[in-house]
This record gives C-alpha cells, structure tokens and sequence, in this order.
C-alpha cells in the first residue's frame, strides 16, 4: 500500500527491496530530522503497518491464552506489545497491542497482517470475538522528541493516541491521512521519514520482526522478555520454552549493536557477520545515525567475546560493548537443580 503522504513535493521513496516500501524514506535531510527528533519533534509517516482489529467481550482474555503477554486485566486506553510463538517457542507475529473502545487494535510489519488473523480466526471456537483485518480503516503515524506532549496538547488529532517509550503512535482515519499529517506539521512537527526512524530505533536497541529476527529467532535474544513477553501468567503456545531458557539456561544468540567502518557501502540485512573465517551470526537493522555513523543491530552467537574484531562482508565492525546484555548470573532454575544435587 503507497501512502498519499509520498506524493508530498520533499518526500523521497526508500531503495529497492526496503522493508518500508510505500511511504517516505526522508524528506531531503535525514541526518537534521534525526537531530529533531532527538531535540524537538518529528512526525513520521508508518502508515504502511497494517493493523487488526478484535472487538468482543471476550477480547483480553482470549488474546491472554494466545500470545506472550499479560492481557486480561490490559485497562481502557492501556497499550503493551505481545508477540505469537510456534511450538518450538521461535517468534512467529509480534504486534503492538491498544485496547481503546472495546476493541483491542494490532499493528504490526508489512505483509504480516493475514498471516496473524488466520491464526487468530482458527482459534476463536466458542469466544465471544471477531477479529477482523482494519488496514483500511487505520492509519499509522508516529511522533519522536522530547515536544510531543506540547504539540498534542495544542492540536486536536482525531483516532487512538499511544504514549509508548519508544515513541507515540497515532492510530488515525486512513481516510484523514493528509489532512492530520498537515495539520501536526503547521502546529510544529517537522517531517521525518523511516530512515530517521529506524537509526534512531536501531541506536536504542529496539528489535523489529523479520529484521532483525530469522525464523530461529526466540524472544531472549532480542530482548523482549518484559516488553513483549510477561514471563508470570499461564501457558501460551511456546511458553515452555520460554520459561526453560529463563530459569535454566541462556539463549544461544544475543542481538548487539555493530560499528561498522564503511560509511559509504553498507552491508544488507541478512548479511554474514564473520569472526576470521567462522560465520558467527547475521545483521539486522542496519542505517547511518547522526551521531554514531554507520550501525547495524546484529544476532550472534553468545561465545562471541565483545572485544572480537568482526567482519561484515569487506568491511570490519566493533561491538559497542554497552549493547551487551548484562549477564545476571546463574539462571535461577540452574540454581535450584543444583542445591538439590548437593
């Protein structure tokens, strides 16, 4: 779907084979809308997310016994992310989550949408939900910067707002699309496109499905336990192996931030990461952010020490050492299993 807000005179599609096909890239400098987006506000267009919707009286609890997150008690104009695991517990959806009206709305990646409402439609059975494709009735923009707050507050947008940490989305009328970009624009807002975006959502660690997962990926590598899965409620379709890896061991890859030295010729998602001859993983996200240059988010395996010269095709990278998740010690299930040995 190719929004209307890339008809705009300064808006500049992305390259061949982006994943954000369909809506602006930048709007002509997207290293100074990154520096606004960090300083004041920025608006993008996201509208090529595509989005369910699930009315009923049985909503929350029906998505509670579905996905990775706590969702029964989730409260009128609450928000969370939950992901959808396969029995292996591998990340198969992941969807950001608003209940708002009666109805709790899923946004999620491009091409994603049909793939989560089959699953979702083979599991009502007896629940009192209709869960139903809206793409065409809600669009997605998002505001980055530290003026959200006091552009929201002096501008009247009609549709769901969502405070998150990363950034408020707005869920609006598709058939106002226009008219609402415009009018966050004239109160201040400056347009910034996904690569903006995705730099600065790379920098702060934020993985993205289907970038930076591969179909092996399981939640513990990219750092969605706690906002995409609550590891204290009832099974869910992979819960096992979620709670196995928590409690008695570490995941096999962990998804950290790479320097990269070519500023000029960046490597593609899906791109080998290389420690001298051995394949030790693959990138993800990669972009130029304003400050830190050339960056990829990238999963390898855990053995790799962070102080490893690694290479991405011709060209070397660095691990930045505080994109390393802290180890925490002993899981505590290896804890328990080994006081019983004693």
């Amino acid at each position: 779907m190719t929004s209307p807000l890339l008809e705009l005179p300064d808006a500049v599609p992305p390259p061949d084979g982006s994943p954000d096909a369909g809506v602006a890239w930048h709007h002509g400098e997207p290293l100074r809308e990154q520096r606004a987006a960090e300083r004041d506000v920025v608006v993008i267009d996201r509208s090529h997310r595509e989005v369910l919707a699930v009315p009923g009286e049985d909503r929350l609890a029906w998505l509670h016994t579905l996905t990775s997150q706590h969702l029964s008690e989730l409260g009128e104009g609450e928000h969370t992310e939950a992901l959808v695991l396969n029995l292996q517990g591998r990340v198969e959806h992941h969807a950001v989550v608003s209940n708002v009206g009666g109805t709790v709305w899923l946004d999620t990646e491009t091409g994603r949408a049909a793939g989560l409402l089959g699953y979702l439609q083979q599991m009502v059975f007896w629940s009192q939900v209709q869960p139903r494709d809206a793409t065409d009735e809600i669009a997605v923009l998002s505001l980055l910067g530290p003026s959200v707050g006091q552009l929201l507050a002096q501008t009247d947008i009609p549709g769901i707002v969502r405070s998150r940490e990363a950034a408020t989305d707005l869920l609006v009328p598709r058939s106002q699309l226009v008219d609402i970009w415009q009018k966050l624009v004239t109160a201040g807002a400056t347009p910034a496109g996904t690569w903006a975006y995705e730099a600065l959502r790379a920098a702060a660690l934020r993985p993205r499905l289907g970038v930076d997962t591969d179909e092996r990926t399981i939640p513990h590598e990219v750092g969605w336990i706690g906002p995409a899965v609550h590891l204290d409620k009832g099974c869910y379709r992979g819960q096992e192996t979620v709670a196995r890896v928590s409690n008695l061991g570490k995941p096999p890859r962990r998804m950290v931030l790479l320097h990269l030295t070519s500023p000029d010729d960046l490597p593609e998602t899906g791109a080998e990461v290389r420690s001298a001859e051995r394949v030790v993983g693959r990138v993800g996200t990669v972009a130029t952010h304003h400050e830190l240059g050339p960056i990829a988010l990238a999963l390898l395996k855990r053995s790799v020490d962070p102080a490893t010269t690694l290479t991405v095709g011709d060209y070397a990278a660095s691990i930045d050492p505080d994109s390393v998740p802290a180890d925490t010690g002993e899981p505590p299930g290896r804890a328990s299993l080994r006081r019983l040995k004693a």
